[in-house]
C-alpha cells in the first residue's frame, strides 16, 4: 500500500479539556495534522483559544447531531432533543421527514456559524458518530456545503481489516455514497478513510494501493490507549510508505 499524502485527523476537539490537551500536544509534536471541532462541546472556547497557534494544521467542523444539547432553540430544536434535553444517536427515531431534516439543517448551520464566530477557519466537514454519511442526510450536507462553500468532506469508511470485514452489500452502498458525495456539489476527498489502527493492520498485511488517505484518531479518549502508543511511535517512517503527512489544506 502506498499513499501520496496521509491526513491524521483527531476527532472531538472541544469535547473536554483533557481531549483538547492531548490533541494539541500531538499537533505540537507533529504527530497529527488536522482536527475536527465540536461546536457544542463543553470545552469549545478553550479549544478555539489555541487553534491560532497551529496554522500548519487544518480544523474541520465535527458536525454533531448525537451528543450534548443542540445549539439551536425553539420548536425545531425540540425534534432533536431526547427526554433529557440532549441529542442522541437515535437521530430522531422514526420521525424522519421534511421537518426533521429542516431541524438538522438549522442546527448544523448554527454549529458552523458558532465555530466561525469563535475564530475557527473551517477546512472540511466530518461528523460525530459519522452521521453525515447516512444517505438520508446527504441533501442536508450538500446544502450546508453550498451555503458555507466548503468543498472538502470526509468520505464514508472504505478501508477495513480482515478482523472487521465489511459486507459486500454495505461496501456497494459506501461506494455509491462516496461517489455522490464527490460529484453533487463537487467535493474533494481523500481516496481512503479509516482508523489509524486499521490502516496499520492493513500495512502489516500488504493491503491495496491508496493514493491518499485520512486516518481518524481520538487522542485523550480512555479507550484509545493502543492508538496513543502508535501515535507516539515512528510508524509512518517504518511502514515503507512513500508518503508524508499532510493536512486538509494540502488535499
Amino acid at each position: 500500500m502506498s499513499a501520496a499524502g496521509v491526513i491524521i485527523n483527531a476527532d472531538d476537539l472541544g469535547i473536554s479539556e483533557a481531549v483538547n490537551a492531548a490533541i494539541f500536544d500531538l499537533m505540537d509534536r507533529g504527530r497529527i495534522t488536522s482536527a475536527s471541532v465540536m461546536a457544542n462541546g463543553p470545552a469549545l472556547r478553550q479549544a478555539a483559544a489555541r487553534v491560532k497557534h497551529f496554522p500548519q494544521c487544518s480544523f474541520g467542523a465535527h458536525l454533531n447531531l448525537t451528543q450534548f444539547e443542540p445549539v439551536t432553540m425553539g420548536q425545531g430544536a425540540a425534534l432533536l432533543r431526547g427526554s433529557d434535553g440532549s441529542m442522541s444517536r437515535g437521530l430522531g427515531g422514526e420521525r424522519w421527514g421534511p421537518k426533521l431534516l429542516a431541524a438538522f439543517y438549522r442546527e448544523l448551520c448554527a454549529q458552523v456559524e458558532l465555530l466561525g464566530s469563535a475564530g475557527i477557519e473551517i477546512s472540511h466537514f466530518d461528523s460525530h458518530h459519522h452521521v453525515h454519511t447516512q444517505p438520508q442526510l446527504l441533501p442536508v450536507i450538500k446544502a450546508l456545503q453550498r451555503r458555507y462553500r466548503i468543498r472538502k468532506v470526509r468520505i464514508s469508511k472504505n478501508i477495513y481489516s480482515p478482523k472487521q470485514p465489511v459486507s459486500p452489500a454495505l461496501a456497494r452502498k459506501k461506494v455509491a455514497y462516496n461517489w455522490a458525495l464527490r460529484n453533487f456539489y463537487a467535493t474533494r476527498t481523500t481516496a481512503g478513510f479509516t482508523e489509524l489502527l486499521t490502516y496499520q493492520a492493513e500495512l502489516d498485511r500488504g493491503g491495496q494501493h491508496c493514493p491518499s488517505v485520512e486516518l481518524m484518531v481520538h487522542p485523550g479518549a480512555p479507550y484509545a490507549e493502543e492508538e496513543a502508543g502508535l501515535l507516539q511511535s515512528d510508524w509512518l517512517h517504518s511502514s515503507g510508505l512513500y508518503a508524508g503527512l499532510i493536512s486538509y489544506h494540502e488535499l
